[in-house]
């Protein structure tokens, strides 16, 4: 504390004035100030850690914690643990942006006919185009709701097929099938898992789903859990997309989901399920 009492008053009182009055050595001060002007080892280190983090953490526009900057830093050449990267982020107040609830959107109380459950909670498969998953959810704007419709490849958990419309339709969740078709190339005896919402038990769906072969499965009544992957996927877009920002128009909306759909998630998003790389990383490295 003298000498930085020092240090602050060397315009009002010299330097050896003050050493005498405050009984420290003028060799003593002028060592401590080169030490604080020159940072020591460690701490260059350190700086430079906080660094690469805040730009990694920024690269991921605030989307990733620790265990993906980890994995994004030693892709960048810097090898790095875990507790490493949290203490930064914690040192430089960087938090991944955190998990809210969101509610169901479709309509099971209908007496059209379902499918059985054929997925079974068995999330995992062997090669693309055996299961799929799809689900719809709602998202807000100022000019009102607009619903999001997706399928999804539980062999990646590439998004294969998506749509958005202003009406919760049968058409909505047909067109967000139909577009995970022409993207695989037309597949056939795929299941195709969903909850037991009127738009999957439309006749229009259903017909769709028969004419390509695919094998519609349900989720039992009133079991999230049946869609997990769809809830997951729903979670993560909210989280780090949608939460905490204002979108004007339905058309802002439509713009950032494509940005994070078809750029973020499908590209560069690390996933667990995949050893933390990209549904599409995951499949130009396992599929011939």
């Amino acid at each position: 504390m003298k000498y930085v009492f020092m240090d602050e008053h060397q315009c009002t009182f010299g330097i050896s004035a003050m050493s005498r009055v405050l009984k420290v050595s003028r060799s003593g001060f002028y060592a401590w100030r080169n030490r604080r002007n020159d940072p020591s080892h460690r701490q260059k280190r350190r700086n430079l850690l906080d660094e690469r983090v805040k730009k990694a953490f920024g690269d991921r526009k605030g989307r990733s914690g620790s265990p993906r900057l980890v994995r994004d830093l030693a892709d960048a050449g810097h090898q790095y643990d875990r507790k490493t990267i949290a203490e930064s982020m914690r040192r430089q107040g960087l938090r991944a942006k955190a998990a809210k609830k969101f509610k169901a959107t479709t309509n099971s109380r209908h007496n059209l006919p379902v499918a059985p459950n054929l997925l079974q909670q068995d999330f995992t498969a062997t090669g693309p185009n055996q299961k799929y998953v799809g689900d719809i959810t709602y998202l807000w704007t100022d000019e009102g709701w607009l619903y999001l419709a997706v399928v999804i490849d539980l062999y990646s958990r590439l998004v294969v097929g998506w749509a958005m419309s202003e009406r919760m339709t049968a058409q909505l969740v047909c067109d967000a099938l139909q577009m995970s078709l022409w993207r695989r190339r037309m597949p056939t005896g795929v299941i195709v898992h969903s909850d037991r919402g009127s738009q999957y038990c439309s006749s229009a769906y259903q017909r769709l789903i028969s004419e390509h072969g695919l094998l519609c499965s349900m989720s039992a009544k009133g079991n999230c859990y049946d869609n997990a992957c769809a809830e997951s996927f729903f979670h993560s877009l909210k989280v780090e997309a949608i939460h905490g920002e204002r979108f004007v128009t339905r058309e802002e909306m439509r713009q950032t989901v494509f940005q994070y759909i078809e750029v973020d998630y499908n590209r560069t998003r690390r996933h667990s399920a995949n050893g933390f790389i990209s549904p599409e990383a995951f499949e130009a490295k396992n599929v011939a």
